[in-house]
């Protein structure tokens, strides 16, 4: 592939709380010393500077965890970093995500002076009970106050929400969807609460204290999401991810899913670099002050640094560019057959069953298939 686009991820691992539902690599900020882990950070751009050569970023995402919590003055001090090292392409998008308490509201401001121009906030839900319910520490007036905030300051807001909850009925849902459109983002990502291994709701779930709709009750709520945000000017451009047109889509994580390169810096940050034959799978130690120990030692965060497979690479590409509604243009795997194939009978079956759509040009999953996209995607994969 020609002209690929450079992204840089950086995980901030500090939460204020860690949420019942996530598995994400958190630590409790409580009592941490932030200087040391924002100097690694610092170091370990430099030794990807010298990996990538002089290529400008398409994109910045400050994820985590909640980096938020970060002094705003640091998060200047990385933007003006990755200006330094790389320079930012035309158009690129600077993100961060952030919670809405009102300690981490007060520093939106200086967040955008800092040069962040697309906040992710975490609403999760709109509602007290439902917030309380999710182990959130924020309020329904606090988060719309925060959004409302946001959405003067920012040039492009989106707001992440979290349905299928226990206890929770299609109407609220749809009342939720209604608040939600009326702050006015320019992109929503709604995601079906899941179980994960290890999390606080794991436990609760394997104790009985803790009950999901079923099955067909959660397809619903996928279904009325979908409806409603495209009813509000929301295109389901990715199974979880809507945008009020093509310009507000997450330029970010469009590099995710058309297996594009991205550099994973901060305790368990995941990268992508190169292709096919030779694309490079990298990820940083998880605690920190293992990764900045590593840092000191060994002059880079890595404690996984490898070349896929090309099967292992190929399966990344159609896991990840078949959960865009547009599909994967067969032009995006390039000429080498052997790389591209898939079984042309598994896919004329799940054409068939409606799961997915073909053209001459591309390959997609339908509605209904993204609402099984794991499984259909994994079905055409497997040997």
């Amino acid at each position: 592939m020609s002209k690929r686009q450079l992204g840089l991820y950086l995980h901030w691992p500090y939460c204020a709380a860690i949420c019942p539902y996530c598995d994400f690599n958190v630590y409790k900020a409580a009592g941490q010393d932030s200087a040391p882990l924002v100097s690694a950070i610092l170091a370990d751009m430099a030794y990807w500077r010298r990996e990538t050569g002089p290529r400008a970023l398409s994109s910045l995402f400050l994820g985590g965890g909640t980096p938020s919590l970060m002094d705003p003055r640091d998060v200047a001090t990385i933007i003006e970093a990755c200006d330094q090292l790389w320079g930012f392409a035309e158009h690129c998008e600077i993100s961060l995500e952030a919670n809405p308490t009102d300690g981490e509201a007060a520093r939106f401001r200086d967040l955008r002076v800092a040069g962040v121009e697309r906040l992710s906030l975490g609403l999760q839900a709109l509602d007290d009970a439902s917030l309380w319910a999710l182990g959130r520490f924020h309020s329904a007036k606090e988060g719309l106050a925060a959004a409302d905030l946001a959405r003067g300051l920012f040039p492009r807001l989106s707001i992440d929400l979290i349905y299928s909850r226990q206890d929770q009925s299609l109407q609220a849902w749809t009342e939720e969807l209604n608040i939600a459109l009326a702050i006015g983002p320019d992109h929503i990502s709604p995601y079906q609460l899941t179980i994960e291994a290890g999390t606080a709701f794991a436990q609760a779930v394997a104790r009985g204290r803790l009950v999901l709709p079923c099955q067909d009750l959660a397809a619903d709520f996928y279904h009325l999401t979908q409806d409603h945000l495209e009813t509000g000017g929301f295109e389901a451009y990715e199974v979880s991810n809507h945008a009020r047109g093509v310009p507000n889509r997450s330029r970010h994580n469009i590099l995710y899913w058309t297996s594009q390169d991205w550099i994973g810096v901060g305790p368990g940050a995941h990268g992508r670099l190169g292709w096919k034959d030779a694309r490079r799978a990298t990820k940083a130690h998880e605690r920190p002050k293992d990764y900045c120990q590593s840092l000191r030692d060994a002059g880079h965060g890595l404690v996984e640094d490898e070349i896929l497979s090309p099967e292992a690479a190929r399966d990344e590409f159609w896991l990840m560019g078949l959960r865009l509604k547009d599909g994967v243009a067969w032009s995006m795997a390039d000429t080498d057959a052997a790389w591209l194939t898939l079984d042309p009978a598994r896919i004329r079956t799940r054409v068939d069953q409606g799961y997915m759509w073909q053209t001459t040009t591309h390959l997609g999953l339908t509605t209904k298939g993204r609402l099984v996209a794991d499984t259909i995607i994994t079905g055409l994969l497997t040997d």
